[in-house]
C-alpha cells in the first residue's frame, strides 16, 4: 500500500515476525507482515492495535475493537466484511464465502480477495481454507497454520514462521 501523507506507521514484533501497521485519519488501513525496523506507536489507533494484537497472541482476545478502514474493490470489501463473521477458532472454505456473498461461482475470486486483504489477522482470511484443507496465505502458509493453531488453543506451537 502506498503511503499517503497523513499515514502513520508502527511496527510490532509479533510472535510470527514484524507486523507493520498503518493508520490514516484515526482508522487502521493496513496490517501486514513485513521487514521494517521497530518503531514506537505514536498514533493512538496504532497503539491500540498493537495492544490488541498482543492480547490476541497471548490468547486473551478473540475480537478486535480498533477502527478498520480497508480499501479495495467493492467485491473485495464484500469478501472482507464476510470474513469478519467467521467465528474465532473456526474455518470455512472459499466456496462457502462465495455462496454467503451471493456469488456461488466465485471461490477463486474470493481467494484473490483474501490474498489482497490489507489487514491480516483482524480481517481473518487465515480462517478460510480450500475444500481439500489448508491452502495458501499471502503472509506464508506457516503463519496461517500458526494462527489456526493459536485459535485452536495450541499456543505452544506459535513461533515465527
Amino acid at each position: 500500500m502506498p503511503k499517503a501523507s497523513s499515514d502513520t506507521r508502527a511496527v510490532w514484533l509479533s510472535p510470527l515476525g514484524p507486523l507493520v501497521l498503518t493508520a490514516r485519519r484515526g482508522q487502521l488501513v493496513a496490517a501486514a507482515f513485513g521487514e521494517m525496523p521497530e518503531s514506537p506507536a505514536s498514533d493512538p489507533v496504532l497503539a491500540r492495535a498493537i495492544q490488541e494484537f498482543q492480547e490476541y497472541f497471548a490468547g486473551v482476545r478473540r475480537h478486535f475493537s480498533f477502527p478498520l478502514q480497508p480499501c479495495g474493490t467493492p467485491f473485495q470489501e464484500r469478501v472482507w466484511q464476510e470474513l469478519a463473521t467467521i467465528p474465532y477458532g473456526t474455518v470455512c472454505t472459499y466456496g462457502e464465502i462465495a455462496r454467503r456473498i451471493g456469488s456461488p461461482g466465485a471461490a477463486r475470486a474470493v481467494g484473490m480477495a483474501c490474498r489482497a486483504n490489507p489487514i491480516v489477522i483482524a480481517i481473518a482470511c487465515h480462517r478460510v481454507v480450500g475444500t481439500g484443507g489448508l491452502t495458501g496465505y499471502a503472509a506464508g502458509i506457516g503463519r496461517k497454520r500458526a494462527l489456526l493453531m493459536l485459535e485452536s488453543g495450541r499456543r505452544e506451537m506459535i513461533t515465527e514462521a
